[in-house]
């Protein structure tokens, strides 16, 4: 995407009403956005600065300002479901991404993820993302090359299973993070385990609690990791006017879960768990 500061060819400029309903166009010479309430001429946002009002035929007045990338996720057309930005968010800060360091995703999705993490890298870092499904594979691409406008060179795609190990060899055992989006995570202890630096982070997003639990389990079992955290985040908008400052009434609640972990030098054993145990469990009287 363009740094300038008018609106230029290609750009993904989000338009919002008064009411607060919001379109996402790709502009493009010529080209015209037709709603109920009239249409607007994208040579009329061409050229111009970001943070103009723009009327359509019909009267109606839009704020036009280029799309963050959380207003483009959640827009993006959809093959599988997408890691809603307040996941991604968390991903990007539980794993320490930066500037250089290189992550491997599975799967790509819809490629709402993949654009976080390619953008948390930056031009210096790599992402190698696998997907099974061809069709979510393409659709992953389309929006990762609509969102940056073309295909990143520190992008690469893999159709395929996580366990083909896809990635260039210079990378393994050298990856600082592994993200997991998939159905059995536990599967791929192994090729995840082979793929980290020491000291590299896992983040597992997983939707039920037999999941959570499936994979935290098989990765105490496996010995090679440290001790697994998990946590879920939720998002709740307030109305503001005057004084009428109250929770909305939705909110974007549970979407999944999110397990982390970071691997151990070679050969190192973690020290075991210490638990307190649980109240009634110790064979003393209530309240001693």
């Amino acid at each position: 995407m363009t740094g300038d500061r008018v609106l230029s060819p290609g750009d993904i400029v989000q338009i919002t009403d008064d009411r607060g309903r919001h379109h996402t166009l790709n502009l493009q010479p010529g080209a015209t956005f037709h709603t109920h309430r009239g249409s607007i001429a994208h040579d009329d946002l061409l050229g111009r600065p970001e943070g103009i009002v723009v009327t359509t035929t019909g009267g109606t007045r839009y704020v036009a300002l280029r799309s963050l990338l959380e207003d483009f996720v959640l827009s993006m057309p959809r093959g599988a479901a997408v890691i809603y930005p307040k996941d991604a968010a968390r991903i990007a800060m539980l794993t320490g991404l930066r500037p250089g360091w290189s992550v491997l995703e599975a799967g790509a999705g819809s490629g709402a993820l993949t654009c976080t993490l390619i953008q948390t890298v930056g031009a210096q870092g790599r992402v190698v993302s696998c997907e099974r499904r061809p069709d979510f594979a393409e659709t992953a691409r389309a929006n990762v090359t609509r969102w940056f406008g073309g295909e990143p060179e520190t992008w690469t795609l893999h159709v395929g299973d996580l366990a083909e190990r896809p990635w260039d060899p210079g990378l393994s055992g050298g990856f600082d993070a592994v993200v997991l989006d998939m159905l059995d995570p536990w599967e791929h202890v192994d090729t995840v385990a082979a793929a980290l630096r020491p000291g590299g982070v896992l983040v597992v997003y997983v939707a039920t609690t037999t999941q959570l639990s499936r994979i935290a389990e098989d990765l105490r079992a496996d010995g090679r990791w440290t001790e697994p955290r998990a946590e879920e985040s939720l998002v709740r908008t307030w109305h503001l006017e005057g004084l009428a400052v109250r929770p909305d009434h939705r909110m974007v609640g549970h979407t999944g879960f999110l397990l982390t972990s970071r691997r151990l030098a070679e050969g190192t054993v973690a020290p075991p768990r210490r638990r307190r145990p649980a109240k009634g469990l110790t064979g003393g009287a209530p309240g001693a």
